[in-house]
């Protein structure tokens, strides 16, 4: 008899601006893949300008990562390992549901 498959988690895609050269980035993916993302949508915005300034505009900020889970922008690295300490990465995450 075979064990169960594991319950698959029904999480929110994820989305992170980023750069080739930036160890904030890779510390923030390391991070989520540890809490079960699987894809994470990057956005290269060190090959693409026009990415940047659609970053600044919804972001308001000039650095990356910004990463959005789902609709909702966590911000960059610093951010997402606060949202992540305070118990809100997994809920955010749809881990919890």
């Amino acid at each position: 008899m075979q064990a169960p498959e594991p319950r698959k988690l029904n999480m929110q895609a994820v989305k992170m601006y980023t750069t080739a050269v930036c160890p904030y980035c890779v510390q923030a993916k390391r991070i989520l893949k540890s809490k079960g993302v699987e894809t994470i949508e990057e956005i290269r915005v060190d090959a693409n300008p026009d990415e940047r300034m659609k970053m600044m505009e919804i972001t308001g900020r000039r650095t990356v990562p910004q990463i959005f889970i789902g609709d909702t922008h966590v911000g960059g690295c610093d951010d997402l390992m606060a949202l992540d300490s305070r118990g809100g990465l997994l809920p955010l995450l749809g881990a919890a549901a």
